[in-house]
């Protein structure tokens, strides 16, 4: 990114650029100006990446529940943002943020899915913008998110028999395991794991790196369980501020399965493992 252009785009005059670790896929700086402002500055994807994650942030921020970083400038090769310092949790962060999204996940749209595709991590992420499933979060789910991975699965090479084999007896099963938790629509973050918020100086949460669509409100609670990093305070005050149906226990090995099968397409093997042991823990709770 030529510094000249980012100038015009501010207004003002660049006079340092730090880089900073935590994305897998992006070259992420810090951009401070004469006056002394500071943006985020994330570039090294050309394409529409960065468009798309734009337009999610924006999308976040319509509830006005949760922070998000204000989208300064999206191109096709880079992405501007407000850069967001980090300050301490306080002893009710994981209260707040579990209130806050839980709050977020009430503001619903008419279909699942989103008004297009966009990406989780460097994968495509399908949002059934042709309008399969549209109406119908069990089918959206299977076909958009489960079957499209295991079908990246099989490209890849990491289908063997045993994982296609449980994955069909998955699709016998499937119906009864998502009967009974119907919702409408929710906006989700589509990504929430530990790296995919911070804490802001005033100690509220803040969202960022989502892959948005609307789907079920579980979707998100499932991320969220994968590498842990959210507390049970949490988890209470999500459920006390918009208690979950019941049987949520037994369909969140499902919500999981889609991003374990993401890892697996994106970083090989070490995967493998935990998608056939999620697969299993779903067959044996229909038994």
């Amino acid at each position: 990114m030529e510094k000249h252009y980012l100038e015009e785009i501010v207004g003002d005059k660049i006079v340092d650029e730090k880089t900073i670790s935590g994305g897998d896929i992006a070259d992420s700086r810090v951009v401070t100006t004469q006056s002394g402002s500071r943006y985020f500055l994330k570039q090294g994807i050309v394409g529409d990446t960065f468009r798309k994650e734009a337009e999610g942030l924006t999308e976040l921020a319509r509830p006005g529940c949760i922070r998000v970083p204000e989208v300064v400038h999206a191109g096709n090769d880079f992405l501007l943002l407000e850069f967001v310092a980090s300050g301490a949790k306080g002893p009710r962060f994981f209260e707040v943020f579990g209130r806050a999204l839980a709050r977020m996940h009430r503001f619903t749209g008419g279909e699942f899915g989103f008004k297009h595709d966009n990406y989780i991590g460097s994968t495509p992420q399908i949002n059934g913008v042709e309008g399969v499933g549209r109406h119908d979060w069990s089918t959206f789910y299977w076909e958009k998110r489960l079957l499209y991975q295991f079908r990246l699965c099989e490209k890849n090479g990491y289908a063997d028999q045993q994982l296609s084999t449980l994955f069909w007896k998955l699709e016998t099963i499937y119906p009864h395991l998502m009967a009974g938790s119907e919702e409408p629509p929710a906006l989700l973050h589509g990504d929430l794991w530990g790296g995919n918020y911070l804490c802001d100086l005033t100690g509220a949460p803040v969202l960022i790196d989502p892959a948005v669509y609307y789907g079920h409100r579980e979707a998100d609670l499932g991320m969220t369980r994968l590498f842990g990093g959210f507390s049970r305070e949490f988890y209470t005050a999500y459920d006390q501020e918009f208690p979950l149906k019941p049987g949520v226990e037994k369909r969140e090995p499902l919500y999981l399965l889609y991003h374990v099968f993401n890892h697996l397409n994106l970083f090989g093997y070490g995967y493998y493992d935990q998608a056939v042991d999620l697969i299993k823990r779903l067959l044996r709770g229909v038994r």
